[in-house]
């Protein structure tokens, strides 16, 4: 278990090595999360993935040319290079079988995926037989050589992440236009096609760079799940890019330093279950989107849609006591709120104990009930929509008034405040906005129609 002082050590990257591998990797995660956003909205989120296994032909074909030109072949500057060179022909093949086939994308990025990681398995057996070349460790582009950094390949990192982070910012109202809707963009004169190819271009130099980091297999881990757990934080489109970087950073940071206090952990690993557990937390907790939150949401509707059939059904069964001298609040029997809704006993005594809770009924005695101040109130107003909004559905929306009823609870917890004052200004009801005295107008199903006029 490490100490304190390896916690801070690593904490404040005072070892030359850890500094270099955490802040390369945050660096990869800051841009991974700006350029997985865009990925996301494109609803291309195994681009990455066969992009990645495209780069691997690239890397194996450019050590044995750095072989054949008297090389090591393990310059990494000339690796990524061919690394690039392969992606980009992914790119291109990609593109190709989506525009001269209909064959759909999920089909073009099945097939590069496949073709170019079984070249790349292939060749890479090749290239280990190659005389006067070493080809050990070439299979670390794999599964990632995080630890092995050196400033030259913080350099690049740095660089290359710098460069696509500027350039998606830069690019920002363009890339989201082309993610939402490229036909539009087109018709308006957008250059959609070189757009698409710088995109692509973006996610190509992330993914290269993030072979060294955490290995072509995991790198779509790295490109996706940074968004996809931002968006479960906000429906906005440039916090969610902007929570997505930060994700990624964070990603990168912790998973890289809690790999250099367990140098047993490889680095690319623990940097992708990190992020996993940063989109797990998203998905439960996140006020905006989350499991959790959702379902809190969803309980409190239930809540309110129960307390409020409970009010109009009690402000109902009291104008059918007195229809004739006026509606007064006076006590019932609990049965006849049973009939009203037909509710199980169950779920009455949930809804009337949720009730009381809220001081909308008042204690009478056994087997009766009798709505609270407040209560009769809130009943008065919650029957005052139900009916305008009936009226407004028989009227507009041809209802029978048999029908409209139903139709009416599924719209009528969400009305506002606005619309209640649309619906009276357009229905021209009876009631008097000066004079509240008749608050609640009649029930349409009580409303007799016209006769027909005599020929």
């Amino acid at each position: 278990m490490p100490n304190w002082g390896d916690i801070v050590e690593v904490l404040f990257l005072q070892n030359y090595n850890t500094r270099l591998v955490v802040l390369s990797t945050t660096l990869l995660g800051v841009a991974a999360g700006f350029v997985g956003s865009f990925l996301l909205l494109r609803k291309r989120s195994l681009m990455g993935d066969a992009l990645s296994h495209a780069t691997l032909p690239g890397v194996t074909i450019a050590f044995a040319v750095m072989v054949a030109l008297g090389g090591d072949g393990k310059s990494l500057p000339g690796l990524l290079l061919g690394a690039t060179i392969s992606g980009l022909a992914g790119i291109a093949t990609m593109l190709m079988i989506r525009n001269t086939t209909r064959l759909r994308d999920d089909v073009a990025m099945g097939f590069v995926l496949s073709v170019f990681f079984g070249i790349g398995v292939a060749t890479l057996s090749m290239v280990s037989r190659v005389p006067g070349g070493n080809a050990a460790g070439l299979e670390s582009f794999i599964y990632g050589k995080t630890a092995s950094m050196l400033q030259s390949d913080f350099v690049i990192i740095a660089i290359v992440a710098g460069i696509a982070s500027l350039v998606s910012l830069a690019l920002l109202k363009e890339f989201l236009l082309l993610c939402f809707d490229d036909g539009f963009a087109s018709s308006q004169g957008w250059p959609t096609l070189w757009l698409d190819l710088c995109l692509l271009a973006l996610v190509t130099a992330v993914t290269v760079i993030g072979l060294q980091a955490v290995g072509l297999i995991l790198v779509i881990a790295f490109l996706i799940t940074p968004p996809t757990a931002a968006r479960f934080w906000t429906n906005r489109l440039l916090p969610m890019i902007l929570l997505s970087a930060i994700i990624g950073g964070v990603s990168g940071w912790l998973g890289a330093s809690i790999s250099a206090l367990t140098p047993d952990l490889p680095a690319g690993a623990v940097i992708v279950l990190v992020a996993a557990i940063l989109f797990l937390i998203s998905m439960m907790f996140a006020p905006a989107r989350g499991v959790f939150p959702r379902l809190m949401r969803q309980a409190h509707l239930r809540r309110k849609v129960n307390r409020q059939h409970l009010l109009r059904a009690a402000y109902e069964i009291l104008e059918s006591i007195a229809p004739d001298t006026g509606i007064k609040n006076s006590s019932f029997p609990i049965e006849a709120l049973r009939i009203k809704r037909a509710w199980s006993p169950e779920q009455l005594k949930q809804v009337l104990r949720v009730a009381r809770r809220e001081d909308h009924l008042e204690p009478v005695g056994p087997g009766l009930l009798r709505l609270s101040e407040p209560g009769f109130g809130e009943a008065a107003r919650i029957t005052r929509n139900h009916r305008l909004w009936e009226r407004y559905l028989i009227k507009y929306a041809d209802i029978a008034p048999s029908h409209v009823d139903r139709d009416a609870d599924l719209v009528e917890h969400i009305l506002g405040a606005d619309l209640v004052s649309e619906l009276e200004a357009d229905l021209k009801t009876e009631i008097d906005e000066r004079n509240l005295a008749v608050p609640v107008p009649a029930s349409p199903h009580l409303i007799q129609p016209e006769p027909p006029a005599e020929a």
